[in-house]
């Protein structure tokens, strides 16, 4: 049985949006990252020479795979350096957000990583690629990929249990959450809190929601989203410009209502109103709904848990 989720956006979060796992240790944070390749659609051809190009530049093809056909997930290490995570070198290398590109970069335990090695990321993560400046030269290498997170609620991990005591004062609470920058926090889509797994589920016999049911309701958004944008755009919800935004995602007034709510009450910033809004149109998608209502609105709006209770604090 599959730990659950907080909020029905669990199934079908990825589309592809930027994703960050609070719970506390053992709910199986780890095992639903690796679970989302499976739910992605398969690579396209094009995606498929691009991954393959960058592995076989980085010497990591199998002999009996000359092209890949999965999409790639990596799990680095929190003590890798800034150049194992973008690429570097004197003669530039990918690093680890390019071996994910078309795929997926988990990272856990976030806030252990090298506040810097973070930092970085933000230029990927807003134009699915990073360059790599020498002195004689630059290279631009592709780093178009999900980025999945995943973190305890504090240094102990217990912080809000029922069963364990947390162990932790307030500032090392606050001196936690705070290597993880607001800005990057900022580009985060989805704050899913994943609790802990309880007994009559982890030892019920029916089986949960299976990858392919998961998979055929990623498969529905992408078709929306191919008739919204064009059969020969490659472009996303997760994606849509400003532009687009006041185009396709236009609200009633129970929704705007909602929006403005959060926004004041939150502090949310513009990029999270447009996230926020990004986020609703898919589930208005994946629902069917050529409208986006109300109800929309306010599960995008839950699904950013952090906003909350920073704002609390």
């Amino acid at each position: 049985m599959a730990p659950r989720m907080e909020g029905s956006i669990a199934g079908h979060a990825y589309l592809v949006y930027i994703m960050l796992m609070i719970g506390t240790p053992g709910t199986g944070k780890t095992m639903l990252a690796q679970r989302l390749p499976t739910i992605l659609p398969p690579l396209t051809p094009v995606e498929s020479l691009e991954t393959t190009r960058i592995y076989s530049a980085m010497g990591r093809l199998a002999a009996n795979e000359p092209l890949l056909s999965t999409r790639p997930f990596r799990s680095p290490h929190h003590t890798i350096s800034d150049a194992g995570m973008v690429g570097g070198g004197s003669t530039p290398a990918p690093g680890e957000i390019s071996m994910a590109h078309n795929g997926v970069l988990f990272l856990d335990e976030l806030p252990e990583f090298h506040r810097k090695g973070l930092e970085v990321l933000r230029q990927p993560l807003e134009e699915g690629k990073v360059t790599i400046s020498r002195a004689l030269n630059s290279t631009t290498f592709p780093a178009n990929f999900v980025l999945v997170a995943s973190m305890n609620p504090c240094p102990c991990g217990y912080l809000g249990d029922a069963k364990h005591a947390c162990k932790c004062n307030p500032m090392q609470i606050e001196r936690y959450m705070g290597r993880v920058s607001g800005p990057l926090l900022d580009r985060i889509d989805l704050h899913i809190e994943v609790p802990a797994v309880p007994f009559q589920e982890l030892s019920a016999t029916a089986d949960g929601t299976s990858s392919a049911a998961m998979r055929a309701q990623v498969n529905q958004a992408r078709q929306a989203q191919r008739t919204r944008f064009g059969p020969d755009s490659h472009r996303l919800n997760s994606r849509m410009t400003t532009r687009q935004l006041r185009k396709f995602c236009p609200l009633d007034v129970a929704g705007r209502q909602l929006l403005q709510t959060a926004m004041e009450d939150l502090g949310l910033s513009a990029r999270a109103h447009d996230r926020i809004l990004r986020v609703a149109r898919t589930i208005a998608d994946l629902e069917g709904s050529a409208d986006l209502q109300a109800s929309h609105v306010m599960e995008a709006i839950s699904s950013r848990s952090l906003d909350r209770k920073l704002w609390a604090r």
